[in-house]
């Protein structure tokens, strides 16, 4: 998960403007986590060809790093997901399996 985390914030550095916003914890009834930018966002019709291996929109990007995270991500078992962020920038979303247990308090030592 290393790898998705530093794609998906090396993505939102380049593309973004002045922020990258990293959250953990419940989505949608799942658990999972974002990262967000505040940069031009992806289109709707768009977002389906961000995880194309080789579609890049960066001069010097290989365009293979949104396809890595999507097998990694899928790999586990889990959903990304492409979405506007609240700045109006890409907001990326890896949600755990739906059958994944849901967080909850630690049990005790």
């Amino acid at each position: 998960m290393t790898q998705v985390v530093e794609n998906l914030v090396r993505n939102a550095i380049e593309h973004g403007d002045d922020e990258v916003t990293i959250a953990v914890g419940p989505l949608r009834d799942r658990a999972g986590f974002y990262v967000e930018d505040d940069g031009p966002g992806i289109p709707a019709e768009d977002r389906a060809a961000v995880f194309e291996q080789g579609h890049t929109t960066a001069e010097d990007g290989s365009g293979f790093g949104l396809s890595i995270v999507e097998s990694i991500v899928e790999a586990h078992g889990w959903d990304i997901e492409v979405a506007e962020s609240a700045a109006g920038g890409a907001r990326f979303e890896i949600l755990t399996s739906p059958h994944a247990q849901p967080f909850g308090p630690a049990d005790p030592a």
